[in-house]
């Protein structure tokens, strides 16, 4: 049914959207009833992107690449962010899985090891395209030296925070933290506390960011190295981990999970509100500033390091 070109045409192409891949024909049974009656092949594509934001983007990358010729036709299957995973494996257990799927980079070596995605050195003897991407992203999509997957997007973390905050505190707008010092020095100014609740929180490190980042932060390095060596429990590790619990500690549970879940819901973002005044997220995500807070005047920086010179690993 697959050209051998044609196929590694739509490897080349769609896998760049994927962390892992299982290339059988599955998806629409009429849509690709409909497709091999016009010759042409369909890919059900599958990935968890269903926000306002987010699912628009990647709906027009689809449609450009259904519109840039004529053999291939990728249908996209939303598939919420709980799920997809579960339901990608039943389906693959049941002999009918999507041609495509957004996954986690760092379980595809795994998908790999237990034949869950095709192994892509057919097409890499043909085409080798490692070379397109940053070595770290690349060596994760490795089972015993095969390609597994096709890295599609990373992030770093930054900090954002509000100017107008800076200077009604005495702050200067254009000098952001560097430090975790600071940064507990600048957010107790930005505190804005009344009576057991706060009108403003200055900041806390677990909104838009987990401990495992913290962590690999003050480290400078992941807890996994590359050969597989896990070291966990570190004295940088356990210093990091009482860090964050004092910053829980000073706020309390209940003003914690009252910021959480209105950061949770997107627009209502306490940070576009002006009760957070310094927020640590994505670069994407002046996307939902520029939709839910254009007036916002913030500023960005480097996620602050832990200790002068120890780097703003991210």
């Amino acid at each position: 049914m697959f050209k051998k070109g044609m196929l590694f045409s739509l490897v080349a192409v769609m896998l760049l959207l994927s962390g892992c891949a299982g290339f059988q024909v599955g998806g629409d049974k009429g849509a690709a009833l409909e497709a091999e009656a016009e010759g042409k092949v369909v890919v059900d594509f599958w990935s968890f992107w269903g926000s306002e934001i987010r699912r628009p983007v990647i709906e027009k990358i689809i449609e450009d690449f259904n519109n840039s010729q004529d053999e291939i036709v990728v249908k996209h299957t939303f598939v919420p962010w709980g799920d997809i995973w579960t339901k990608e494996l039943a389906s693959i257990a049941a002999g009918d899985p999507p041609d495509v799927v957004i996954n986690d980079i760092n379980a595809t070596a795994l998908r790999g090891q237990k034949k869950q995605a095709m192994n892509l050195s057919q097409f890499l003897e043909k085409d080798d395209i490692s070379e397109r991407f940053y070595p770290e992203l690349w060596e994760a999509t490795l089972y015993e030296g095969d390609s597994y997957g096709i890295p599609f997007n990373t992030d770093t973390r930054i900090l954002y925070y509000n100017k107008e905050a800076f200077k009604e505190v005495g702050l200067d707008p254009e000098k952001p933290p560097t430090t975790w010092a600071e940064l507990e020095e600048y957010a107790a100014k930005l505190d804005k506390k009344n009576g057991d609740t706060y009108d403003r929180l200055g900041f806390y490190p677990l909104f838009g960011i987990n401990y495992d980042v913290w962590m690999l932060n003050a480290a400078g390095k992941n807890v996994v190295d590359h050969k597989g060596n896990v070291e966990v429990d570190t004295d940088i590790n356990r210093k990091t981990l009482d860090w964050l619990l004092g910053w829980k500690e000073r706020y309390g549970d209940n003003v914690i999970n009252s910021y959480k879940s209105q950061i949770d819901s997107q627009q209502s973002n306490p940070f576009f509100t002006g009760k957070l005044a310094m927020f640590v997220n994505t670069p994407t995500f002046n996307t939902q500033i520029r939709d839910y807070a254009p007036e916002l005047d913030f500023g960005v920086a480097m996620l602050p390091e832990s200790e002068p010179g120890n780097g703003h690993t991210s």
